[in-house]
């Protein structure tokens, strides 16, 4: 699976994932609506980050989103606010709660770089 995924709004969990919390919400006594269901499932890119890799010629395929949306549910299970995802030579900011990609970096803007108001970082294999 070659493919390059165009960067927008993408499903990247599993069913069985999505299934297992709409038991536990239905255990607790309150359904989800679909929209609550799809916004805790969608990896979103802000305008900035899709210009920025755009510019940039960062391009993600779907294993490297997928791989990127369970690091980010790594650092929600941490209590993360805005977090620094580093997989290979691409670097991102999320907003964990929204599961929103803020910007991208790559390997040639990496070095020198200091990254503030974060607090967490994710180093993906």
């Amino acid at each position: 699976m070659s493919d390059v995924m165009k960067i927008g709004h993408l499903r990247l969990t599993a069913t069985a994932q999505v299934h297992k919390a709409a038991q536990k919400e239905q255990a607790a006594g309150r359904t989800e609506s679909f929209q609550e269901v799809l916004d805790r499932n969608v990896l979103k890119f802000s305008h900035h980050a899709e210009t920025r890799m755009a510019q940039r010629g960062i391009t993600l395929k779907p294993e490297t989103l997928s791989k990127i949306s369970n690091a980010i549910d790594q650092a929600a299970a941490k209590g993360a606010k805005d977090s620094l995802i580093v997989y290979q030579d691409i670097a991102m900011i999320v907003n964990v709660p929204t599961r929103t990609v803020v910007t991208a970096l790559d390997g040639s803007k990496l070095q020198g770089n200091v990254f503030t108001q974060i607090d967490s970082a994710v180093i993906v294999n």
